[in-house]
């Protein structure tokens, strides 16, 4: 199972029993809504946290708020240590080296990160140590038709930017990639391929081995969306071997403001930073500037030290599970949710039923807009999302506007799903179709 994570095969699921004690970890989970208790399937969009996560962040202030990385006194020390040591925590939790972390405010940043840089480059900064991130006329940019807005705006703007081409990796009708079209689209023009591992609105895994082996054969540098993978699968990206990977701490239980880009040490040591003021520079005049090595050279600023504490004890209560526990038992409820909404007369379910996924199925109700559904679906205490998920383009190539979808985590439980099942049932009786 979850060959495509650069991690072996999953252990076995979390017990139902376990899955109860970690809720009750989860104050709002405890929750009513509109008189029941509240069925939380829209982790995709955002995580819920943990007490010790934001009784970390508060520790944090109480205890050693202070600037990091120059102060010579007590509590600027102590607060350096916590920062780096969460650098140290989540870089080792995708199995990247320390350095190799950047923070960043999400995940769209650390995308736009790489963007801006390569713009960077391309107008000569960064000298001839950049070349390899520089883009012009007849250059192409490989992205696909799966990917989140935040996986695929940047690259549209860098192409602007730099009179590139934007090129992308269709779908099929179901939602799976055309990975047999990778030969024909990545050429020697191809000098980026940018695509998610798991999908944010169908949840089905990519085989990431594809993609990475078609951008080697070109010399292509090659970024990996994880924000729907990190927090829900074990995730090695040396293993996975691609060059960048953004992902996004409040969807694997972190606080909100804080996400990081993990990048090879030789590549974010090369890339002109696009982010300057104070932090990241060595020697400065009134004409030029020196930057830091990586990560520093991209932290421009006052950093989200408190935050990075937040995310680094998330981190902790994940690896204590352990992620092919969480991986296992989302997979049990991915099942669960795609064979029981496929059995709902009048609904739809996207994407494969034979493709590999985490815990997250969107769907329609025909004749029933999908607001109404969310809506509905509230009255009943349960929380989705409804919309196009910042995926239009996806949305367009399955013929409809938006979907509902449902997401779960390792918080969810059986009865959550059979509470979903059972008013998806009744919402069509509900709207008189």
């Amino acid at each position: 199972m979850h060959t495509m994570t650069g991690q072996p095969e999953a252990l076995e699921a979390l017990t139902a029993g376990e899955v109860e004690r970690i809720k009750a970890d989860f104050e709002i989970l405890e929750h009513q809504v509109n008189g029941v208790d509240v069925v939380y399937l829209d982790s995709g969009a955002t995580s819920q946290k943990p007490r010790c996560v934001y009784e970390a962040e508060q520790h944090y202030y109480e205890n050693a708020n202070a600037a990091v990385h120059r102060g010579a006194h007590s509590l600027a020390v102590e607060a350096t240590e916590i920062y780096e040591q969460a650098r140290e925590t989540v870089a080792k939790f995708i199995g990247a080296r320390t350095n190799e972390l950047v923070w960043t405010a999400n995940a769209t940043e650390a995308l736009n990160l790489i963007s801006y840089s390569m713009s960077n480059a391309s107008l000569g900064r960064g000298g001839e140590a950049a070349a390899r991130f520089r883009l012009g006329p007849g250059d192409e940019i490989l992205t696909t038709e799966l990917e989140h807005h935040a996986n695929l705006i940047p690259w549209q703007e860098l192409a602007f930017r730099t009179g590139a081409t934007l090129r992308y990796v269709p779908i099929t009708e179901d939602g799976a990639l055309r990975y047999d079209l990778l030969d024909e689209l990545v050429t020697e023009r191809t000098k980026l391929v940018a695509f998610t591992h798991v999908s944010n609105v169908l949840g089905t895994i990519t085989d990431t081995q594809k993609f990475v082996d078609a951008a080697r054969k070109v010399g292509a540098l090659t970024v990996l969306d994880g924000c729907q993978s990190v927090p829900h699968l074990p995730v090695d990206v040396k293993a996975l071997d691609v060059d960048f990977m953004a992902f996004s701490g409040h969807k694997m239980l972190g606080p909100t403001g804080i996400g990081a880009l993990y990048g090879r040490e030789e590549l974010l040591n090369a890339m002109p930073p696009f982010l300057t003021g104070g932090s990241m520079i060595t020697v400065v005049d009134m004409e030029h500037a020196q930057y830091m090595p990586s990560p520093q050279r991209f932290e421009a600023g006052t950093q989200r030290i408190a935050q990075t504490h937040g995310l680094a004890t998330a981190v902790a209560y994940l690896d204590e599970i352990g992620m092919g526990r969480i991986a296992a038992w989302e997979e049990h409820l991915g099942a669960m949710l795609y064979e029981g909404i496929s059995k709902i007369d009048g609904v739809r379910v996207f994407g494969s039923a034979d493709a590999q996924r985490i815990g997250t199925v969107p769907f329609e109700v025909i004749g029933v807009h999908p607001h109404d559904v969310g809506q509905y679906l509230d009255s009943r205490g349960i929380a989705v999302r409804v919309g196009h998920h910042c995926a239009q383009p996806l949305h367009r190539a399955l013929g409809v506007n938006s979907t509902t979808r449902a997401s779960t985590y390792l918080y969810n439980t059986e009865a959550d799903i059979k509470a979903l099942l059972e008013a998806l049932g009744s919402v069509r009786e509900y709207f008189g179709v």
